[in-house]
């Protein structure tokens, strides 16, 4: 018996709390958040600068449910104008090796992938 199906059965929720935790650090954004934040503390415009492609609304959404499960902190300074920072937690930083081998698998594989896209779409149409 696998450890998952092993917590499915102590839980006795069918996997749906493991499977929500994989959905929040498995989606795209969360993962680049987490490999952009190694580089320590950042403000949000930093942030949204160094993860490119990502809107506004979808940065701070991100932020919130990293926030909300304890992988991100959010420190806001009563400055004006208004200064907040975020950091990855202890727990966050776990995720950095994870998080940056899988970008770099996807950077190594990214060309074959592509490829292989193209010659099944070919084969489809």
């Amino acid at each position: 018996m696998s450890d998952y199906e092993k917590v499915c059965l102590i839980r006795g929720d069918g996997g749906s709390a493991i499977r929500g935790i994989l959905d929040r650090i498995g989606d795209k954004w969360s993962l680049l958040v987490i490999a952009t934040l190694d580089g320590g503390r950042m403000r949000f415009g930093d942030l949204k600068q160094h993860v490119p492609g990502i809107s506004q609304r979808m940065l701070t959404l991100t932020l919130r449910h990293l926030e909300r499960d304890g992988l991100v902190s959010r420190t806001s300074y009563p400055e004006v104008p208004p200064r907040v920072e975020y950091e990855l937690t202890g727990m966050g930083r776990t995720l950095v090796g994870p998080a940056v081998s899988l970008a770099e698998w996807a950077i190594r594989h990214n060309p074959i992938i592509d490829e292989k896209r193209r010659a099944y779409d070919a084969r489809q149409s």
